[in-house]
């Protein structure tokens, strides 16, 4: 299949999709290998951006995804009447910080870092679709297992997690006091502001909290 050929196909299949798409799917269907339509979206990426066009393409991880671009996200919103997500609290950034350097983790691994319950944080999350199950643990009571999802990785601007900031090296064994200073590091990538009416709803108290 001719370059232009395979972009225009790998553009066509991300835009009906809708959602993230799998490289790998792509390059079965159009008889390619992996490398290339990954070469594709990449050439379609910079072609719409040099363009100043209104959509983008993303990689992440294994898969392509078509998006609107950043710079025009205000009047989308304006056009269809959406709500800019709310930021996160501390309390869900702690959360988010644990599943996406530890993952996969069960609920009751995320309580014994965070000292705290966590079960209304962790529903948050999943709601926001920044994590989700994914399996159970092999032990007793087979706890559900979380991990991050292609919407963490959108929403923190990243690729894979291989781009998320290094852990720093604190010589404790206590997986709190490396997280803590790493947190911060995901707000900045958070909205720097909101809104009176976009303000997060408060939340139910956890326990210890």
């Amino acid at each position: 299949m001719e370059t232009k050929e395979l972009e225009r196909a790998v553009e066509g299949i991300l835009f009906a999709a809708g959602e993230p798409v799998r490289i790998e799917r792509m390059a079965a269907v159009l008889a390619v290998e992996p490398q290339e339509v990954e070469s594709a979206g990449l050439a379609i990426s910079e072609r719409l951006k040099s363009e100043s066009r209104g959509v983008r393409i993303v990689k992440l991880d294994d898969m392509l995804q078509m998006c609107s671009a950043p710079e025009i996200s205000d009047v989308i919103r304006q056009c269809l009447e959406t709500r800019k997500p709310p930021k996160l609290s501390p309390s869900a950034l702690e959360v988010l910080s644990i599943v996406a350097y530890f993952q996969p983790v069960t609920r009751a691994y995320i309580e014994e870092v965070r000292g705290v319950d966590s079960s209304y944080t962790v529903s948050v999350l999943i709601d926001r679709g920044l994590i989700e199950p994914c399996g159970h643990l092999d032990a007793p009571g087979r706890p559900t297992i979380f991990r991050t999802t292609p919407a963490f990785l959108r929403t923190f601007a990243i690729s894979s997690l291989d781009e998320l900031p290094a852990l720093p090296e604190t010589g404790e064994s206590d997986d709190e006091q490396k997280l803590m200073s790493t947190i911060s590091k995901l707000q900045e990538a958070e909205e720097l502001s909101k809104t009176p009416e976009e303000a997060e709803p408060e939340a139910p108290a956890e326990a210890g909290e």
